[in-house]
């Protein structure tokens, strides 16, 4: 069984662009048109062009990719902002999308779609903006994004996992914002975890899980993989290369 993942991507249409490229040259290397590509989350935020990387994939899935996609914590926030009166993520009532004292990156989406973010404008003015430019679709996009994907050996979601806790029913909150409890977590979880959402120098097999967040968010690259079974390679512009498991 073959599938592909793609890292956070937060805005970096360009970035997206190029690894779909590494796909499609891996694709016609092995003749398989059908292997599903899972994106993991985090279309929105940081990055400039939130609004073209969301027509970029509404597009592709409209015309028949393979894709799926799956829902991110920044995805999550940038919905729950958009509502008729503005809320907080759920889990963390601590974070504002806007807020410029830590880079959520709300501001940098707004901007992609013409909404002026001046530090001095008033939360509620920008808010009133984003409903009115960002269009319905948008936000009808997010909410179609899958909390995880499972598919035989592979496992596909945002952040993580709640250990001992089955895997159909795991809490949303996990799914897009679990860090320490899943990472710490040594055993196996059955299937594979493939996930992205904490950033690392470069994509690393741990065994039981595999992260494949190389920092966009941060200037650093989206990174694309191709797993078969429980073996995995990164996609780079000379074919593959293998990701060892951690020892």
């Amino acid at each position: 069984m073959r599938s592909y993942a793609i890292g956070d991507i937060h805005g970096h249409l360009d970035k997206l662009q190029a690894v779909h490229r590494l796909i499609e040259a891996d694709r016609a290397r092995t003749g398989d048109h059908d292997a599903p590509v899972v994106h993991l989350g985090d279309f929105a935020d940081r990055g400039p062009d939130v609004r073209g990387v969301i027509d970029y994939v509404r597009d592709g899935v409209q015309a028949g990719q393979p894709w799926i996609n799956i829902l991110g914590n920044h995805d999550r926030m940038m919905w729950y902002f958009l509502q008729p009166v503005e809320q907080p993520d759920p889990l963390r009532n601590d974070l504002h999308w806007l807020m410029l004292d830590i880079n959520i990156g709300g501001r940098k989406t707004l901007a992609s779609y013409g909404v002026d973010v001046s530090d001095d404008r008033p939360v509620w003015e920008i808010h009133a903006e984003g409903r009115a430019k960002v269009p319905a679709e948008d936000l009808h996009f997010i909410t179609q994004l899958k909390e995880y994907h499972w598919q035989g050996e592979h496992y596909f979601v945002h952040a993580g996992v709640r250990p001992n806790v089955p895997l159909d029913k795991q809490a949303q909150d996990d799914l897009v914002w679990i860090r320490g409890d899943f990472h710490d977590h040594k055993e196996p979880f059955g299937p594979l975890i493939i996930h992205g959402h904490t950033v690392i120098d470069n994509v690393t097999h741990y065994g039981n899980r595999l992260n494949v967040d190389t920092g966009a968010a941060y200037g650093g690259p989206i990174s694309a993989v191709v797993i078969e079974g429980r073996d995995v390679w990164q996609l780079t512009e000379d074919g593959r290369v293998p990701v060892i498991v951690q020892q």
